[in-house]
């Protein structure tokens, strides 16, 4: 009597690009293990399309031909059927044109935004999402008007400031400065230096992780913390253990997800996560939620195409809809519209203020 093939289906490959080096990589720990936990989950289940699905990560903190790379090399031997994680621009505008219409890629970074290219579907927040609502919220509760603008010299910052210039007469505010440094000179002695000669009210800063630590110590020793008021639409709870409780008072921070949200799909997300990592897991954030969401978005577009292509997804990736733990994830074409929170900083924590 033949025997019937029990074989399982290949593995569903996810490349998951996520800095575990440089000046991101204070967000390393926290993206894998939060991914493990959203592959177990499916795991339990049908996988994705019945496939058992697979991380494969990818460091994301190299340099940003390094991780082309390295990407190229694993779609040319089929070692990933698709791409998401949390990364920088710099890396997100070479990787486009190399898995366009290749492999479906989720990037799930908070961006400048503008991202229209096909199978590339963004699930982070943009400047009109975050960062104008922001600077609203503290022009009209707080009176902050005069801004001095602290960067990387690098895509996101770049974009970001171009457009709240451009946008400055309809937001009510003024840029007084602006300070950009390359990546890895947050130290630098000039940003803090440039923010007390500007007669500003508050800085935004567009720094990334260790960055962002770097400049909140230094500008805290040049007894700035406690007069100026500081904003980053890219701050989590690592970095305020990692700048220290003297450098964090009057900072405030939007994000769609931080873990002292209270909402019922947020208890759930903090509750599992604890259950299956365990109590001394690394902390979640809004870096590692967004992976989360990354695999989340791959999840829901193989449920509703049924398929697993760039084409399956294109067809059905406008209008996706569905819950987690930012809330309501809606796609408007391959951009995610989701809420936004603004949070003040409270020592090693974020205290919700509002929903944007």
């Amino acid at each position: 009597m033949p025997q019937t093939s029990s074989a399982s289906p290949d593995p569903y490959r996810i490349g998951m690009v996520i800095p575990l080096q440089g000046t991101g990589g204070i967000f390393g720990p926290s993206c894998i293990s939060v991914c493990e936990m959203a592959a177990d989950e499916l795991n339990r289940g049908d996988g994705i399309n019945g496939r058992k699905v697979e991380i494969v990560y990818i460091d994301g903190g190299q340099s940003p031909h390094a991780v082309v790379a390295q990407v190229s090399r694993l779609i040319e031997t089929s070692g990933i059927d698709a791409i998401t994680g949390w990364h920088i621009s710099s890396i997100r505008r070479l990787l486009g044109p190399l898995v366009r219409g290749r492999i479906p890629y989720v990037y799930t970074s908070l961006y400048e935004g503008g991202e229209d290219a096909r199978g590339i579907y963004c699930s982070g927040e943009t400047p009109e999402q975050q960062i104008f609502p922001a600077l609203t919220w503290l022009r009209d509760n707080l009176g902050i008007r005069r801004w001095h603008v602290v960067g990387a010299r690098y895509v996101w910052p770049v974009r970001s400031l171009q457009k709240v210039i451009d946008f400055a007469s309809v937001l009510g505010v003024e840029i007084v400065g602006t300070t950009f440094v390359p990546m890895g000179h947050g130290s630098d002695p000039r940003l803090p230096a440039a923010v007390a000669a500007s007669d500003c009210d508050a800085v935004l800063m567009l720094l990334v992780g260790q960055d962002a630590v770097a400049f909140n110590r230094s500008f805290a020793e040049a007894g700035l913390a406690e007069r100026i008021t500081r904003y980053s639409p890219l701050m989590d709870e690592s970095m305020l253990l990692a700048s220290g409780p003297e450098a964090t008072g009057d900072l405030y921070c939007s994000a769609s997800y931080f873990s002292s949200l209270t909402s019922a799909n947020a208890l759930d997300f903090l509750g599992r996560y604890v259950s299956s990592r365990g109590a001394s897991a690394p902390s979640l954030n809004n870096m590692a939620q967004s992976c989360y969401q990354g695999i989340q978005t791959l999840a829901e577009l193989a449920k509703k195409s049924g398929g697993v292509g760039v084409s399956d997804f294109d067809r059905v990736i406008d209008g996706l809809t569905f819950t987690g733990p930012r809330g309501v994830v809606r796609f408007v074409g391959n951009q995610a519209i989701q809420p936004v929170n603004l949070a003040r900083a409270d020592v090693f924590d974020f205290e919700v203020l509002e929903t944007l």
